[in-house]
């Protein structure tokens, strides 16, 4: 199911904000990579990050090392979506969690700790996600004292690969950092509310980061791998451009679109950059290949904007809203059934339960439709290209939750942009709160959807 307010996402004003992330697509090959002059402390170390998982059910690294001889370091995902460390170079050590992490809504904060001359064997490997040690594994070896990792050595160390040749992290990440020679707990980068409990980030600018120690804070689009510690540990970027820089962060939360949620009937569609950007293969039941925003809202005043990059067969193609999740049955479509609100591409009809409310214009490949759902009045205007279309939807369900969907036949395409778009913006406008990067101007009083603007409007 959707939510509304992802568990590990920061909605509160104030405190320390990130700024940005780094948005990275498997499909592209992304990542970052830096090979160390001079070896470092390999018996300890400290690595943080945070992110946001996208696809799930493959081995994605998020970060590996190979010295050779078959001796990996590495952090990663695994095709089970548990979460694996390994970092002993004699290929011994390995932490395999119990549970698996597949929620690709909410922010997630992971610290691992090495310290080999540690003098209990499990304190040499320590792990823990969101201010709380991990226990249960259901693999659990630990390197024997003083021994070595790869991590910290001239060996090129990759962020988002494995041996930069596959294996590549989905998701986004955030506040990427490593501490040479150093073993800190998870209270050295973040904290929990005191208001909401929820672990949340703290400025790590102040720590000691040793020699090959690096702080990766990723907000400089024009050097996406820039160390801002002081060390000058840069990263070299690999198929990343300032595109995949965004506002998506831990400290606020954007909406996307969610792979768990998706209509059971016909091709399964495709997700990609971050879920922002969603593709339907071949088939026949077009009518049925629904895609949801993993944020519903039921109060608020929220505008979205939804790229066509290929409208498909016959221009039959939805863009709209659509209450309580309604499951679709074979056959439906998003402006034929009671409970959806549809923009039908070749037409220009908006539609609902099957009967058209009235007529805009049509739209095909590289049209951008703007959403402005109003659900304190509960009404809905759409846009084509900045341009108001057909009359104003009104009389929906101000008690219900909505979501917004895509709706489309074989060979299409749909880039959504709730405020960090997959493609590029040629104008920017972002709301009257200064969040998002919008093709055109945000109408007043609407906002883009995350956690911030939830906690104020929502």
């Amino acid at each position: 199911m959707p939510l509304i307010l992802p568990s590990n996402s920061i909605s509160a004003v104030g405190g320390f904000a990130v700024d940005n992330s780094l948005r990275f697509d498997d499909g592209s090959s992304d990542y970052l990579s830096r090979t160390p002059s001079s070896t470092g402390n390999t018996k300890k170390f400290t690595i943080s990050f945070w992110c946001k998982r996208s696809a799930l059910g493959t081995d994605q690294d998020i970060f590996h090392v190979y010295p050779g001889s078959g001796e990996r370091s590495q952090i990663l995902f695994s095709f089970d979506d548990t979460l694996q460390v390994e970092l002993e170079a004699a290929n011994v050590n390995k932490l395999v969690t119990s549970r698996v992490f597949r929620d690709p809504s909410a922010w997630m904060h992971i610290v691992v700790v090495y310290d080999s001359d540690n003098g209990t064997s499990g304190n040499r490997v320590i792990l823990y996600v969101n201010g709380v040690r991990e226990t249960s594994f259901s693999t659990e070896t630990y390197p024997s004292s003083g021994s070595t990792s790869g991590i910290n050595t001239t060996t090129q160390h990759e962020i988002s690969s494995y041996d930069g040749a596959g294996y590549y992290y989905d998701g986004y990440l955030a506040e990427f950092v490593l501490l040479d020679g150093i073993v800190a707990d998870p209270t050295s980068f973040g904290e929990f509310d005191e208001d909401t409990g929820i672990w949340k980030p703290i400025d790590v600018s102040g720590l000691t980061f040793g020699t090959n120690g690096f702080y990766l804070d990723f907000e400089n689009s024009g050097s996406l791998g820039a160390d801002v510690s002081g060390n000058g540990n840069n990263f070299t970027v690999n198929n990343l451009t300032s595109i995949d820089q965004t506002t998506d962060t831990p400290t606020n939360n954007y909406a996307t679109m969610n792979p768990l949620d998706y209509t059971p009937y016909g091709t399964a569609t495709t997700y990609s950059n971050g879920n922002v950007q969603v593709t339907t293969g071949a088939g026949t039941d077009w009518t049925t290949r629904y895609s949801f925003s993993n944020f519903a809202v039921g109060t608020g005043k929220w505008y979205v904007e939804c790229k066509v990059s290929n409208v498909g067969t016959s221009n039959q193609f939805y863009i709209g809203v659509i209450k309580d999740r309604q499951t679709a049955t074979i056959n439906s479509s998003l402006g034929g059934i009671a409970n959806g609100y549809g923009y039908y591409a070749n037409s220009g009809d908006i539609n609902n339960n099957g009967s058209g409310l009235s007529t805009g214009n049509s739209y095909t490949t590289n049209d951008i439709i703007g959403m402005a759902l109003d659900l304190d009045n509960g009404t809905l205007d759409f846009y084509k290209n900045g341009v108001a279309q057909g009359s104003q939807v009104t009389g929906l369900d101000t008690n219900a939750l909505w979501q917004f969907s895509g709706n489309a036949y074989q060979d299409s395409g749909h880039q959504w942009n709730f405020g960090n778009p997959p493609f590029t913006i040629s104008s920017g406008n972002s709301d009257a709160n200064n969040y998002g990067n919008f093709e055109y101007s945000v109408p007043s009083g609407y906002y883009a959807l995350n956690t911030k603007n939830l906690a104020e409007f929502g």
